[in-house]
């Protein structure tokens, strides 16, 4: 039995007005992750804050990246923790 709680939080900045983008991410992750998680919160914050945490792990701060996150990384970085062996189909695919 799996001890993770399947809890995604994404941080965002409220002053920023990174809610859209927060709330689109999480759409996404919903669309494809949603059999997979057990909650996506959004925690607004301050002071340019964007990141995405799974069971505590981060899995992506936009001031260490220096960029916000593309969906497609962030929705494989939580399919690999949490079903390994699932599908993403176009968002596996690489282009040439």
């Amino acid at each position: 039995m799996s001890t993770s709680s399947k809890r995604l939080e994404i941080n965002y900045c409220r002053r920023c007005r990174f809610v859209l983008r927060a709330t689109w991410l999480a759409q996404e992750l919903l669309f494809s992750l949603g059999d997979q998680l057990t909650e996506v919160a959004l925690k607004p914050g301050q002071d340019g804050i964007f990141s995405v945490v799974l069971d505590g792990e981060t899995l992506f701060d936009r001031r260490s990246e220096g960029r916000f996150p593309e969906p497609k990384e962030i929705k494989q970085a939580v399919r690999d923790r949490l079903a390994p062996e699932m599908d993403l189909g176009h968002s596996d695919r690489t282009h040439p």
